[in-house]
This record gives C-alpha cells, structure tokens and sequence, in this order.
C-alpha cells in the first residue's frame, strides 16, 4: 500500500495572529473548481473474485492476499453496503445485524456507479481522481478505475479531474508526463472532464513536503509544474498545510514552485480534530494563505474534513460544519473534501453505518452515533451539500450546522431506493436509455421503441426492500403536453420471476402540476427487482419516463 497521507505528523502551531487581511477576491470566476465543492476519491479498493488483475483485497487488508480479517486489514472505518448490488465476504465474523460482513470492489463498476450517484445527489460537484503511481503493478486497475469515474460521471452528470499523488513514485519526473500524454490526457474529451478558465484540471499532490516518499527537488518540481502549464491545463498543487512559510511539514526552497500553480490546496488531514483547532487555523493559517493567494492572483481551495472517525472527531458534525462556515466567511474560491471515501482513514463523508448493527461484531471500528447521537448513514453527504449551498451563497453563512443527523428529528431517513441505481430496458429509442430515469435529473428520460406495445423498465435497488410508493415522471417542460400512460407495477427477488404489485392502470402526466405521478403499492410489497410494463401512452407511441423514484 502506498504510504497513506496520515503519516505526516500534525504541527503545533507557532505563529503570529492574523492581523488585518486584505478583502478576498477569486482570481478565477466560477468553473468546475472555482465556486464548487470538489471531493476527493480514491477509488483504490479491490476484492478477490471482482475480475482485477490484482485478484486480490486491494486497500482492504494489510496482506492483499487474505481477505480482510480482524487481524488482516487496513480499515479505520467500516463502509455501509446497503447500497451495493456486488458485494464481497470478508473473513470478519458477521454484522451486528446477524447479516455477513461485505465489502465493495471499485474494479466494479456498479460500485463508482453507486459512488458518483451519491455525489449528484448530494450536490458534490467534482470529483478528484487520485492516480499514484501508474507504472507498477497497480497500473492496470487504476486505468480501469479511471475509464469507470469517466462512465459514471457522464451517467450522473458529476464533473471529475485526474489529480496525481507523487508518493512513492522515484521516476515521476518523466513517468508523470508519459502518463499524461499517453494515457490520462484522452479523457479531457469528456463532458464531465472538468474546466477551469477554459482548460482542463490537473492537481500535483505531494510537491515540498517534508517526508522521505517525496525526495523529488524544487527543480525537478518545477520542471513538471512548468510541463503542465505549457500543456494547457489549469494546475492545481496539493501542497503542504505550512507552504507559505516553508516549516514543519514543508520542506525550504519550494516558494517559488508553490506559487507557480493556478490554484492551491494546503493538506489539512492529522492537523487539526476539533472545532477550536479549525478557529486557531483558520486565524493562524488559512487567513494568511488567503491574503498571500490574494495578492498572487492564486485560487485558494482549502480542505475540509469530516474527522477521524476512529479518534471521535466529528461531533455529528459540529466539526466539519465550522471548518465550512470558516472557509466561507473567508472567501475560498472553492472547497476540498477529504475524502470521499478514505475509510482506511476514517475520514470519509460516503455512507457509513449509523450503529453498530452495521458493524462487524468485536471489530473496534465505531458507528456514527459513537457519541451517543444517532446519525443516517448519509449525513456527511447531506452535510456536504449544505456546505457547498452555503459556499454557493444559497444558504445564508451561519455558523449554526443546519443539517439535522436525523431529518426530521430522528424518523428513518426516507430516500429513493432507485437513485443511481443499474436499469434495464425491453428497448430503448436512439441513446434514451432506461439509466435516465433515475439519474435525478428531470429533463432527461427513456423512451422504448415506437410503435411497439408492450415496453417495460426495470431498476435493481441492490437489496430485497420493503416498498410504500412509486414517484414516476416526465421532463417538467410544458413541451411535455398532458398525457395518460397505462403502467402495471411488478416485483421479483431475482430478476427473473416477476409476480404482479399493481395492475395496469392509467396515471396521468400534466405538466400544470409537475408532470409526476405516484402509485401506492400494498401493504408488505418487498421486492429487490422494480419493473414498470407500460401498455400505452396517449402523447406519443411509445413508454416514456423522466423519473423513476422508489420509496419505502
């Protein structure tokens, strides 16, 4: 495994207050980095069985060679795999529900696919691939991981970037441009591929700290980061928490490669694990590294982070609302999240379990109500969204955390069972495919063969679920003019032997009150397979649908 960045020890501070800095200004307008909530993603797991060339438990145990064990593993946290439809057993005894202790393979791309639906859902806007290393014997995965995040985020219309990590890397002076041009550079043909100022985004991470994974010189540094620029992209450094000054975790003599990048991103992972830390730095620190990229014309994109899980940092959430609320009130031009699912660090904002039923028995590893607060399994991802609302100047800044960890108090969080989940179709009419219907985007949608009754939709929610209702939907354009379509509802366990929930029966679309409709289904419906069989549409001579939204 490549050292993980929790390896650099956090500093103690030792430097004066800050006084009275300059008002902040983006040197760059609003783009795909600049204004938006970017989250960083590892995308490094892998399991035995999942089709790899590793074949192996990648990320997961300390010996990949051996699944994930009590005594075999390289786990902080444990992930929530309610979600997952391919999920791998591990060698941990079962969950505290009685249910086997799985994992997920991000060789898989039903898992991406599960991870960057999460991200459109939770208004993540970018994505930030981590790429180590390509050359080894690790190459042939990332390049399947990265060809997966480029599927998924056109699927979801989530924006990614590749951002590379130097650790470990001794010819990365070449290696890194070679890989660039060679491999990495052909998915700026993306629409997803995210821009800034009109170029594509890169991030270096690594350059200047002061560690032995990372020996390369301010030359050598400076070399890439000049190749970079010259190669059109917009460069975005992942730098050392102390950069400005060049102390503690940063080595000297790197002054001038740090402030040749575009934009940069101090790391802030084992620094701070509290809310007076975050006010300390964010005097300390972070004010005086946005005066300095102030007075540059740099894009300053500080990090934000959930906390470390294992240590009980998060304070459901009291700690990453003040990091937010600091960045806000400090005019960032964009925030970093790390991470989006480093649970090897416990510093995950992805699905978590909410108790310990989730949680392999005798393990260690905590849930979110380790405080003794009851928090969903998504709450960092709600709080993210709320985050980037507030940087996006939709919510008032306030340091009062508006993100309830239970909505509503403390009910069972209601969500769409469908969302990002995989679909399929008895046909479908150019490229409308069945995956529009839960892409959470209204104006996009299915639409099966013409002329050819009956058509039939279908959407695996991953698990065998209790159902309640149906939310289905056109594009609420009032284009869409008012139409009825005949729908009967059926369920399967396997995808295969369907048993009728609801007969066929008319629902009728108007655009005048959100083109929607919601069928109930009876009492003790379960199923894991969902499918829609149409019969009729009175608008056009085919099955359409804009939103397939299934709730318990």
């Amino acid at each position: 495994m490549s050292l993980s960045r929790r390896t650099f020890i956090g500093s103690a501070l030792a430097v004066p207050a800050l006084g009275s800095a300059a008002p902040a200004r983006a040197a760059s307008p609003p783009g795909d980095v600049v204004g938006k909530i970017t989250v960083g993603y590892q995308g490094w797991f892998a399991a035995a069985g999942d089709n790899s060339p590793l074949n192996g438990w990648w990320h997961w145990s300390d010996n990949w060679g051996q699944p994930p064990s009590p005594g075999n593993h390289a786990l902080m946290a444990w992930p929530d795999m309610t979600d997952y439809a391919n999920r791998y057993t591990t060698a941990f005894g079962t969950l505290g529900n009685g249910q086997p202790a799985t994992v997920f393979s991000n060789h898989d791309f039903q898992t991406v696919d599960v991870h960057f639906g999460w991200m459109k859902q939770y208004g993540c806007d970018t994505a930030a691939l981590q790429r180590f290393n390509p050359t080894g014997g690790e190459g042939p995965i990332r390049d399947a991981v990265t060809a997966h995040v480029r599927r998924a985020a056109e699927k979801h219309g989530v924006k990614f970037y590749i951002m590379y990590d130097v650790t470990n890397w001794a010819n990365m002076q070449s290696e890194i441009k070679a890989d660039w041009v060679d491999k990495m550079r052909a998915h700026t043909s993306s629409p997803m591929y995210a821009r800034q100022n009109g170029k594509p985004v890169v991030c270096v991470w690594g350059f200047g700290f002061n560690d032995p994974g990372r020996p390369f010189t301010p030359q050598q540094c400076q070399d890439v980061v000049d190749w970079f620029k010259g190669q059109g992209v917009y460069l975005i450094g992942g730098v050392p928490t102390h950069w400005r000054r060049e102390v503690e975790d940063s080595r000297p003599g790197f002054a001038g490669v740090y402030r040749s990048f575009h934009m940069l991103s101090p790391w802030m992972v084992g620094r701070i694990g509290n809310v007076a830390d975050a006010d300390h730095f964010h005097t300390n620190v972070n004010g005086p590294d946005q005066a300095e990229c102030n007075r540059l014309g740099i894009d300053y994109q500080p990090c934000v982070l959930p906390g470390d899980l294992s240590r009980r940092h998060r304070a459901h959430g009291d700690f990453m609302w003040r990091q937010f609320y600091n960045a806000v009130r400090l005019g960032a031009q964009g925030i970093y999240i790390s991470m989006f699912d480093e649970y090897n660090e416990a510093n995950q904002i992805a699905k978590t379990p909410e108790t310990q039923a989730g949680i392999p028995v005798g393990s260690g590893f905590l849930a979110l109500d380790e405080d003794g607060t009851r928090c969903s399994s998504d709450y960092y991802l709600r709080l993210t969204g709320d985050g980037g609302l507030m940087l996006k100047g939709r919510i008032a800044l306030t340091p009062v955390r508006p993100t309830k960890p239970m909505p509503d108090g403390n009910p069972p969080v209601e969500r769409d069972l469908a969302a990002g989940r995989p679909t399929a179709q008895s046909s479908q009419t150019q490229h409308y495919g069945g995956h529009f219907a839960v892409d959470a985007d209204p104006n996009t949608y299915w639409e099966s063969a013409n002329n050819v009754f009956p058509q039939w939709l279908q959407v695996d929610l991953g698990t065998t679920s209790a159902l309640g209702r149906l939310v289905l939907g056109l594009p609420p354009n009032p284009a869409w003019g008012r139409r009825t379509q005949t729908v009967a509802v059926e369920a399967s366990a396997d995808g295969s032997a369907f048993t009728t929930l609801v007969n066929a029966t008319g629902h009728t679309f108007d655009p005048g009150s959100g083109n929607t409709a919601t069928i109930a289904l009876p009492a003790g419906a379960r199923a894991r397979h969902v499918r829609l069989r149409f019969t009729g549409n009175t608008g056009w001579p085919a099955a359409q649908l804009a939103r397939l939204e299934v709730y318990g």
